[in-house]
């Protein structure tokens, strides 16, 4: 089975600016991005941006980059451009690795991709992780998941899911030991015809109302099958705090 990984990065991040450039245990971040994605066993690695800065310094590290619109308003859409470029076979799977995720398992990029490939009726792939603790369940920055008996997702959403509607009164209460929470990992897989077809489509109102762009596929009655990860998915880099935790991680 063979996939390819592409890894969209911009400079314009709101809170961290030139987030892909900032430096980590002696390389830019993109770098161990990249490195992960390698890793993986990939056919092949593209790192797309609309930043000559950050694609200077990739190809500094001999990395592959494709040269992507500055209006794109999100990974998919700029991975889509990509596909475009390069003619892919809408059959190839790719797996979009975000720019940020530094710490990312090699195993976690080509478990999605496997399981992309041993699903066809799946649109997407991705992953789960279990929620253990109420914090987590109850924060809306952490994105919960419920699927079906086969591992179908049923529903995405930023409140904590499944509602109990007794145990959840209180906040003291503890999680109900009958119910499996989960935590979505934002691992995506998808065939390249698949995800053409996705960007063009409008958004979601829910989809709109959750921030949520995976739920775009369920409005337009696309199935994504989610998998208990294999491992810790590792910390990504949203904030300064975060930044200097990975650090000291890859350090």
């Amino acid at each position: 089975m063979q996939f390819k990984v592409v890894i969209p990065a911009r400079y314009a991040s709101v809170r961290l600016p030139g987030k892909p450039l900032l430096e980590l245990a002696g390389k830019p971040m993109i770098q161990h991005v990249f490195e992960r994605a390698v890793e993986s066993g990939a056919i092949e690695v593209v790192v797309a941006t609309d930043s000559q800065q950050i694609a200077d310094a990739c190809r500094q590290f001999s990395a592959d980059v494709c040269m992507t619109s500055d209006q794109h308003r999100s990974g998919s859409d700029r991975i889509a451009e990509v596909v475009s470029i390069r003619d892919w076979d809408e059959d190839e799977i790719i797996v979009n690795l975000q720019g940020d995720e530094p710490c990312m398992p090699a195993e976690l990029l080509s478990q999605v991709a496997e399981d992309m490939n041993r699903h066809e009726i799946a649109a997407v792939t991705t992953l789960a992780a279990k929620i253990t603790d109420r914090t987590t369940l109850f924060d809306p920055h952490v994105v919960k998941v419920v699927t079906d008996a086969q591992g179908y997702a049923l529903y995405f959403s930023r409140a904590p899911i499944p509602w109990h509607r007794d145990e959840f009164i209180s906040a003291d209460t503890p999680l109900p030991s009958d119910t499996g929470f989960s935590r979505h990992i934002g691992l995506y897989a998808y065939r390249a015809g698949y995800l053409s077809r996705f960007v063009a489509w409008n958004h979601a109102p829910i989809e709109r109302a959750e921030s949520l762009e995976q739920l775009r596929v369920l409005w337009h009655g696309g199935k994504i099958h989610v998998s208990r990860a294999q491992m810790e998915p590792g910390r990504g880099v949203d904030t300064r705090d975060d930044l200097q935790r990975v650090s000291k991680l890859l350090g």
